[in-house]
């Protein structure tokens, strides 16, 4: 398959850069992200016109543009969704966001100001990132998954999501939490200790959180790392609290 094909696909949603295998884990679509990498190294830089005046990008990267038939509401002010990107009917990009080449946004999703959505990242629907949200993108190496956030689930403001994590359904998570496969995660409903990479469970609210540093000298200076911790899981009243307002769509 050609690049300049798998990134017509992509931007259809037709092909994805990851997909849930028969175990129902998520894993990178390999020959989807060979051909983006391809598309990179075919790339010649070349100063943009047509309402681009002053950028400089690869020739085969441009950035999207949207019509009212796309169902994208592309709100004005320094947002831009590069080739190769979908973006479902019903999402709202707030401005200034940044969805790039490989990702996959889901419909009635909202991308709020300051959003980085990283380079095959996929979203699901309705999901809601908040302003400031990070979303890391990965396309070397090829075999490494992309950060997943399944359906419905909330993003607070400042949270940094990295290394190929996967957030599951319903899940919320609070402002400022930082999730990667190197932090591990404690489940202080079920009161385990999450293995190192595990999902996010569904519907788990996780907030962030310290522990102490076990080790003599850390303890002696009351030294404490940081880490994600389920504080809850959703309820009725957190429902109502993360209800999506229909009327902004």
């Amino acid at each position: 398959m050609s690049w300049e094909s798998t990134l017509n696909q992509l931007e259809t949603g037709s092909l994805r850069s990851a997909l849930k295998n028969a175990s129902g884990q998520w894993e990178a679509n390999v020959t989807a992200k060979e051909a983006i990498l391809a598309a990179f190294r075919a790339g010649e830089n070349v100063g943009y016109e047509e309402g681009y005046d002053g950028f400089v990008d690869k020739h085969n990267l441009k950035p999207r543009k949207f019509s009212v038939d796309d169902g994208v509401r592309m709100v004005p002010g320094g947002s831009s969704v590069r080739r190769g990107a979908y973006v479902a009917p019903s999402v709202i990009i707030m401005p200034p966001a940044y969805i790039n080449t490989g990702a996959y946004v889901d419909e009635g999703t909202m991308v709020d100001s300051h959003v980085l959505v990283g380079s095959c990242a996929q979203i699901g629907k309705n999901v809601h990132l908040s302003a400031g949200v990070q979303i890391g993108g990965v396309l070397e190496p090829v075999g490494m998954s992309p950060v997943v956030i399944e359906d419905d689930v909330f993003v607070g403001a400042g949270s940094i999501i990295v290394e190929g994590a996967v957030v599951s359904k319903r899940a919320v998570i609070a402002p400022s939490v930082v999730l990667s496969k190197g932090v591990r995660v404690y489940d202080c409903v079920n009161e385990t200790l999450l293995e190192k990479g595990a999902p996010i469970p569904e519907g788990a609210v996780v907030i962030p959180g310290t522990r102490p540093i076990d080790t003599p000298w850390a303890k002696a200076q009351f030294l404490q790392a940081s880490c994600p911790i389920i504080i809850k899981y959703r309820d009725d009243k957190s429902n109502k609290a993360l209800s999506l307002e229909e009327a902004l769509r």
